[in-house]
């Protein structure tokens, strides 16, 4: 029971800058993220006459997104390792340093921890918001956000104290 594929076709190109965002945050690789946007799309495509009537479209779709990655999370071994920079960039990005160093340090978050953090503070969505993304309460995204901003910083500040001693010697 399909709907128009033009429908469909209008909302993957107005949302995929978006959701490919998204998912680069949550994976931190490129390849990776361009992979799970199209899982996500077909996902959504399959079911997209449920899609386009939810009260967010979009919202159903990102909560696709982040379930297929926290469900690819679990079901990855340790086979596949992402290359630390992809070949195909010709732009650098402003203050790369910096986003290679955030990403570093998001990538050594657990998975869950990771979209809490990506969803609420990326995605700038509210507690409630992420809570019923996560299928979390309110409470529970409000501590894994605090427990994994302070991993966070302890992580970042690692770092920074590695780069002061590594430019002293």
């Amino acid at each position: 029971m399909q709907d128009d594929p033009a429908d469909f076709v209008e909302f993957a190109t107005a949302r995929s800058g978006s959701l490919f965002r998204t998912a680069l945050l949550l994976c931190g690789d490129w390849h990776l993220a361009e992979d799970l946007v199209q899982t996500t799309l077909a996902k959504t495509y399959r079911s997209w006459w449920r899609v386009r009537r939810a009260n967010s479209p979009t919202a159903y779709t990102r909560s696709i997104l982040v379930r297929s990655y926290l469900s690819q999370r679990r079901l990855r071994g340790s086979g596949e390792l992402p290359w630390p920079t992809s070949p195909d960039r010709s732009e650098p990005e402003p203050d790369v340093a910096l986003r290679v160093t955030l990403l570093a340090a998001l990538a050594k978050l657990r998975a869950g921890d990771r979209a809490v953090l990506v969803l609420r503070y990326w995605e700038d969505m509210s507690v409630a918001e992420t809570a019923a993304e996560l299928h979390l309460t309110e409470g529970a995204v409000r501590n894994r956000a605090m427990r994994a901003l302070a991993v966070l910083r302890g992580l970042l500040s690692d770092d920074e104290e590695a780069n002061r001693a590594h430019r002293r010697s």
